[in-house]
């Protein structure tokens, strides 16, 4: 359910801080017409830490409105806290999504043993499918092949969002855990290396500006045709890459600004990016032709 290209959706805001829920209807049904394969809310790229729980549900609400029976949803249901990611995924779950992906406790650094315990206490408390999320710059803590190799064996426990960045990591997670274990990218620029020794896609950041050409790519991966997915990486390579030349998703919000998307409005403590990124982002835009993209409709 959850392979080829997701969108980890970014959250537009008003600018007076407040939920733009006309703006995300709008961005939902753009992914689902470029052909995206599922819908990712409320993680990082979600700015998911600055919402309320209120806010957290209805940006899941709305994507699930216009998403349902088109694509999956994979919501967002992670954090520090076992008992809250719980109580989140359980709501989720009664929403309707068809899938969470719960990033790693952050900054307390648990144990591998007590990693595999905070997902074995979530799995045990919903039926529907969990994404681990890895990503150890952001949280300080990695997990390891041999515990996804363990989070396997517990039955909805689905896939792990890889973004250590180290590809021999991946080739040892994709070496432990069994053939139905989903193993997907957490970062735009690696998707190839990590599809090639068997990943199953991405959740992408890039694709909420370029839905179709990232779902493209995944798909080509997947296909066995790694040549039509290299064309499409050295196009958008430079994307990818000015995606994170700040702290996500300061760039991405910035380009989708840009392309007349959205407002680029951040909560703190995210602020726009500087001018010298921004004048960076511009230049990628205009050289991939992408600030020609007139505004949503209404």
């Amino acid at each position: 359910m959850f392979t080829g290209c997701g969108t980890a959706l970014v959250t537009p805001f008003r600018r007076d801080l407040s939920l733009d829920e006309a703006t995300l209807r709008k961005l939902v049904r753009r992914q689902i017409e470029a052909g995206i394969n599922f819908l990712v809310p409320c993680g990082t790229t979600g700015e998911s830490p600055t919402l309320t729980r209120a806010e957290h549900l209805r940006v899941v609400e709305i994507t699930l409105e216009e998403a349902r029976g088109k694509v999956p949803v994979l919501g967002g249901a992670g954090g520090y806290n076992t008992q809250e990611v719980i109580e989140l995924a359980r709501e989720l779950e009664r929403m309707g999504v068809e899938g969470i992906l719960s990033v790693t406790p952050y900054y307390n650094k648990p144990t591998q043993e007590g990693l595999y315990q905070h997902y074995q206490a979530i799995a045990g408390s919903i039926r529907i499918p969990i994404v681990v999320y890895s990503v150890q710059g952001r949280t300080g803590v990695n997990v390891e092949p041999a515990t996804l190799a363990r989070l396997a064996r517990i039955e909805n426990i689905f896939g792990v969002k890889e973004a250590s960045g180290n590809i021999g990591q991946m080739a040892n997670i994709l070496h432990e855990v069994p053939p139905s274990f989903t193993v997907l990218s957490g970062d735009d620029a690696v998707t190839i290396p990590l599809m090639a020794l068997g990943g199953r896609g991405i959740i992408s950041v890039a694709s909420n500006e370029i839905p179709h050409e990232m779902t493209a790519l995944a798909q080509a991966c997947l296909r066995g045709d790694f040549e039509g997915a290299r064309a499409i990486q050295k196009r958008r390579l430079p994307l990818m890459n000015v995606n994170f030349v700040e702290s996500n998703p300061i760039p991405v919000k910035a380009a989708m600004g840009l392309m007349g998307l959205l407002e680029p409005v951040y909560r703190l403590p995210l602020v726009p990016p500087s001018s010298a990124n921004l004048a960076k982002i511009e230049k990628v835009l205009e050289s991939a032709g992408l600030l020609e993209k007139a505004p949503l409709a209404g």
